[in-house]
Formats: structure tokens, C-alpha cells, sequence
């Protein structure tokens, strides 16, 4: 499974939320391959989950692959409740 996490500018914060992702996945004892991305070039990464913030919403819905909008980067609880709901809908056993 590969998880790609956006930002404008593919820098300081989709590196942050990029390790809270992390962060959640081993809390959760899943594997996944995770990397950071700017929004322009995430469109050539083939992914199963994108996750970025409410401000990339609407540019988000193009991409071919589930995607998590986040209120909030650092909130560990939201992004691990919200990629639990994309693991049930995705059918991937956690």
C-alpha cells in the first residue's frame, strides 16, 4: 500500500504530516510506504490513499485513488480515525 501526502509547495508540512502518518501506521502495526509530495506533481504518483488539508480539497478529487482530507496536520487522533475509515472502505485488514 502506498500513501502520498500533499502540500502547496510539497515541503515543511506534508514532511510533518507525512511522519504523523507514520506515526499512526506504526501505532496501528500496518506497513505502508508513505511519501510527501507538492500537489502539481502528486497527479504523476500513483497512490492508493492521498491525504492533504481542507485548503487542497477541491484540486484533491482528480487524483485516481481515495483521498483523506484533513482538518489539521498534527491532530494524530483525526488522521488516525480518518485512515482507519479509508482502510475499512478500501477493505485492507488492520
Amino acid at each position: 500500500m502506498k500513501i502520498l501526502v500533499c502540500c502547496g509547495n510539497g515541503l515543511g508540512s506534508s514532511f510533518m504530516l507525512e511522519m504523523n502518518v507514520n506515526k499512526v501506521l506504526k501505532e496501528l502495526n500496518l506497513k505502508a510506504e508513505v511519501e510527501h509530495s507538492d500537489l502539481a506533481s502528486a497527479k504523476a504518483i500513483k497512490a492508493d490513499i492521498y491525504i492533504a488539508t481542507k485548503d487542497l480539497a477541491n484540486q484533491m478529487i482528480s487524483l485516481d485513488g481515495y483521498v483523506i482530507i484533513l482538518n489539521s496536520i498534527i491532530n494524530l487522533n483525526e488522521i488516525k480515525e480518518k485512515l482507519i475509515d479509508a482502510f475499512k472502505k478500501l477493505d485492507i485488514d488492520f
